[in-house]
């Protein structure tokens, strides 16, 4: 067995707050994995907003070569993750956890109790991401997410207590 059998190589990114000027290549990840596609513009208006933050992650000297992101809202002390996608070429080498620790961390320093989040039932490596983060599944909805083949899937409804 190679070597390369046995690990994922990946390419280290450092993890950074999100501005203005990240919404067009946070646009550019979202299409690699979500069917309806938020343009620059719609990142940029929720960026935009005071209870809204996120984070990106860059690689080190090369800005406009990002690996994934994750908005978040925080209202009160409770927080939802808005959105959070990584480049297919880097799931499964740990950029999803890195990216969902630099929002628990902020979320910790801010008070905050809760965390919710929506996923697509089908969405294994999240759902497994999630869990083993901590969050649980208190609520589904029904045919709510619409699929390229017209089919309409669940939306898991998790949350993680931070308290």
């Amino acid at each position: 067995m190679t070597k390369s059998s046995l690990f994922r190589w990946t390419t280290e990114f450092e993890i950074v707050p999100m501005g203005a000027d990240d919404c067009a290549e946070a646009s550019s990840l979202h299409a690699t994995g979500f069917s309806r596609i938020w343009s620059d513009g719609e990142i940029q208006a929720l960026i935009g907003q005071d209870a809204v933050f996120g984070f990106i992650a860059h690689r080190p000297g090369k800005r406009g070569r990002s690996g994934g992101f994750v908005l978040a809202r925080l209202a009160a002390d409770e927080a939802e993750i808005l959105t959070i996608a990584v480049h297919p070429k880097y799931r499964e080498t740990g950029l999803g956890w890195r990216l969902m620790g630099a929002v628990l961390r902020h979320l910790r320093t801010e008070g905050a109790q809760s965390l919710f989040l929506e996923v697509d039932e089908g969405n294994e490596a999240a759902i497994a991401l999630y869990q083993k983060i901590g969050f649980s599944k208190v609520a589904e909805r029904a045919a709510y997410y619409d699929q390229d083949s017209g089919a309409k899937t669940a939306a898991l409804v998790m949350r993680l207590d931070l308290g």
